[in-house]
């Protein structure tokens, strides 16, 4: 009956002095907290960490106070002193744990309380939280069977081999997590492009096994950790702080519309302001280079003349350069590439002002408006494939003739 009261007596002790820890901690520790108001006081002293911390005070006081209890038996003390102890150290690592969350969750906000954009040390904390749990448990384990930790940690060298294969996926996972971290690979925010996996869109998380994806249409795909490692992916991120999205596409001309340009035409282009600085200089090149052949003038294929395409050409490089939606201090250049059977391609390489894939869009779609709609200037014509209704044209003026 001794016995039984007093640990009646201390349980009561422990249970009021848990709930005046408890007090104290979430009533006292916060408001100095606010008054410190830096990131590590927030972090020690989170709400988290303080209500998990004042649950291993029960414990403490037991383990403090079992040797007082009047004609404990030997048997009970020592169960209840183990007991005691597994559940300190339970309590002691879900503190830590809570105190590595409160590290993650800090990190991931700015110092004014945004979201930013840092390297993710998601991985980090869960691997912190797996080592804690093993320790832990070794430890619970050790003081309930009453011996020492250094005995199953010795019994676990054994088992080194079946422990590497069970936990293959995370040694991968976490080398990968370093090599990406150390190299800065991938951070979160990053638009990325994984084929293979069908990936293709923002980096919204970064944990320890595992790296999600929010596509663009809104899906998420999630990409084992080791596989950015093993396998190739795409990494727009140097695009985006560049300043500049690269715009690489062709304008293909029909090549039965490419031909020299008269005097004419030269005089009406001259017109246009973007060309009139460069059919100035090349009139004046091309009548002196004329003007050197002397006899040899006489026969056409001698002398030097202007090309529509050539004039073209000159006239998207001019108006590249005067597109406020243009990179000018970026590569800009425009080029004729191999004839194909679908015509003369003409390719623009340039890069926009911004990267904003909306903004990107309405630039280049404004762009090839234009360049389509003022080839007739220049009398070409854009490579088409006939349709059903070119054929129809055909045949009715074939059946009028």
């Amino acid at each position: 009956m001794q016995a039984g009261i007093g640990l009646a007596g201390l349980l009561l002790l422990a249970y009021v002095v848990q709930a005046v820890a408890q007090y104290l901690l979430l009533h006292t520790v916060p408001r100095i907290r606010a008054h410190m108001d830096t990131r590590w006081a927030r972090v020690v002293w989170h709400d988290k960490v303080l209500r998990r911390l004042a649950r291993v005070v029960p414990s403490l006081v037991i383990q403090a106070g079992i040797g007082a209890v009047p004609q404990l038996d030997p048997v009970a003390f020592v169960v209840i002193r183990n007991l005691t102890v597994a559940l300190t150290v339970l309590q002691l690592v879900r503190t830590l744990n809570a105190l590595l969350d409160a590290t993650l969750q800090e990190h991931a906000q700015a110092p004014g309380g945004a979201p930013t954009s840092t390297r993710s040390i998601k991985s980090y904390v869960q691997l912190g939280k797996l080592a804690l749990t093993l320790v832990g448990a070794i430890v619970i384990v050790a003081a309930l069977i009453d011996r020492s930790p250094l005995i199953l940690l010795s019994g676990l060298g054994a088992m080194s081999a079946v422990l590497m294969l069970v936990f293959k996926d995370t040694i991968l996972s976490f080398t990968a997590g370093l090599q990406l971290s150390s190299n800065d690979m991938l951070r979160v925010g990053d638009w990325i492009e994984m084929p293979q996996m069908g990936a293709d869109g923002d980096v919204v998380d970064i944990a320890l096994h595992t790296v999600k994806v929010q596509n663009w249409d809104k899906t998420i795909t999630t990409i084992p950790t080791w596989r950015l490692m093993s396998e190739s992916y795409r990494n727009w991120r140097g695009m985006s702080e560049s300043g500049g999205r690269r715009i690489k596409r062709t304008l293909r001309l029909d090549a039965a519309s490419v031909h020299f340009l008269d005097d004419a035409d030269i005089e009406r282009l001259a017109r246009i302001a973007l060309l009139a600085p460069y059919l100035q200089e090349k009139r004046e090149a091309v009548h002196a280079a004329n003007a050197a052949l002397g006899p040899g003038a006489a026969a056409p294929a001698n002398l030097r003349r202007l090309t529509n395409i050539g004039t073209f050409r000159a006239y998207v490089q001019a108006y590249l350069r005067a597109h406020p939606g243009i990179h000018q201090g970026m590569t800009l250049m425009v080029r004729t590439l191999e004839p194909t059977p679908e015509g003369v391609p003409l390719e623009l390489y340039c890069f926009t002002a911004t990267t904003a894939w909306v903004q990107y869009e309405a630039i280049q779609g404004d762009i090839f408006d234009h360049l389509i709609a003022v080839l007739p200037e220049f009398g070409l014509h854009l490579y088409q494939s006939p349709t059903g209704h070119d054929i129809r044209a055909g045949l009715r003026q074939q059946s009028l003739q």
